[in-house]
């Protein structure tokens, strides 16, 4: 199937699904006019790629994934790789979070002085 047909079946787009194969998460073949072609195993795999960033993951925690990108990833356990890289996303994740309450905190002291300067 091509490219855009993929994109219609997963719910994605044509520009997701170029991201997603320079990230080497799926693969296409040419045809000989040059147009990107897919085998039907795409369509899981794509859906799968899509759930698991809408879940947090990153293309690039994916990429040691790959083997389990291929059947139904969200209707069985996760495997301890999967825990694994879930477990280091939230720490990136909090860590992130921490950053910016910080950043915030100092903005809203900076504006409560500013404000009372104004004002006095």
């Amino acid at each position: 199937m091509r490219i855009g047909e993929l994109a219609e079946r997963t719910g994605s787009t044509a520009r997701a699904l170029r991201h997603y194969e320079q990230a080497g998460l799926i693969h296409s073949e040419r045809a000989a006019n040059g147009y990107r072609e897919y085998g039907e195993s795409a369509v899981v795999r794509v859906r799968n790629i899509r759930a698991l960033v809408g879940a947090g993951l990153t293309l690039e925690d994916l990429r040691p994934l790959l083997g389990c990108l291929d059947g139904d990833v969200l209707s069985r356990p996760p495997s301890e790789r999967v825990l694994r890289t879930v477990r280091e996303r939230l720490t990136v994740l909090e860590a992130r979070i921490a950053a910016q309450t910080e950043t915030r905190d100092r903005l809203v002291a900076a504006l409560a002085a500013a404000g009372s300067r104004a004002h006095g």
